[in-house]
């Protein structure tokens, strides 16, 4: 990824692996769109980007579990008006619903989670998909859960979401073959050290995991020039942990 006028926006961007990418496309010379609900965060992140000297990131406080149509489609036309096109979206953010069998889950829970990661990704890309259109180059990335691969006991409603955001992806991926500057994939990290993997597995040590900086070359590739013809794959990095 070269060029410092590619723009790309980046949910969940205030912390895990969404900061890592801010930090890592920044690096390469985009510029980021940093967006999740706690500012404070995003300017943390925006500050670390400016004292590595990357472009400065543009900080949109936004909650996805609290948006409709008409805030998506403004968020868009903010973006058109202040910075004139977007590259690409990596859609980082996710919430967690809290593991158990069936019987104690909650529909409350079960719209959370289908609200920010299906719902909201849904939005924001269709809201996006004029400004993606019109780049010269435009993929879109979608982090996923491996449990959305395959049903698991007790992934319950948040594993289903992510099956769901896996078949977003590729319906997108689908409906858009016939335009070659659109792609549409799925990135699943896998266990690495981050917020989301003590979430689902508070057992995991960190010091036994991978760092999630080494999955950057992969967001990178799949939010760049070199993934182009490539849409509707799911992407599993096979990565070593620090004491291989």
């Amino acid at each position: 990824m070269t060029g410092s006028a590619r723009v790309i926006l980046i949910t969940g961007a205030g912390s895990g692996l969404g900061r890592h990418a801010a930090h890592a496309l920044a690096q390469e010379g985009a510029t980021v769109v940093l967006l999740g609900r706690r500012e404070q965060k995003l300017n943390r992140v925006h500050d670390e980007i400016v004292e590595m000297g990357g472009a400065p990131p543009i900080v949109v406080p936004f909650d996805l579990a609290d948006a409709d149509d008409d805030r998506f489609e403004r968020l868009a036309t903010t973006l058109a008006h202040e910075l004139g096109r977007l590259d690409g979206i990596l859609h980082s953010a996710a919430q967690f619903v809290k593991l158990g069998p069936l019987e104690q889950q909650r529909l409350k829970h079960w719209k959370s989670a289908f609200t920010t990661n299906v719902f909201a990704p849904f939005a924001l890309t269709r809201a996006c998909l004029p400004l993606l259109k019109a780049a010269p180059d435009a993929p879109v990335l979608f982090s996923a859960e491996e449990h959305g691969l395959r049903p698991g006991q007790y992934w319950g409603g948040f594993g289903l979401s992510q099956a769901s955001l896996i078949h977003l992806a590729q319906l997108f991926a689908e409906e858009y073959r016939d335009h070659p500057t659109l792609r549409f994939n799925v990135l699943i990290p896998g266990p690495v050290t981050s917020p989301m993997r003590h979430r689902t597995h508070p057992g995991d040590l960190p010091e036994n995991l991978p760092d999630a900086t080494q999955l950057m070359p992969f967001y990178l590739k799949w939010l760049g020039p070199t993934s182009r013809g490539r849409s509707g794959e799911i992407v599993r990095p096979q990565i070593s942990s620090r004491h291989a």
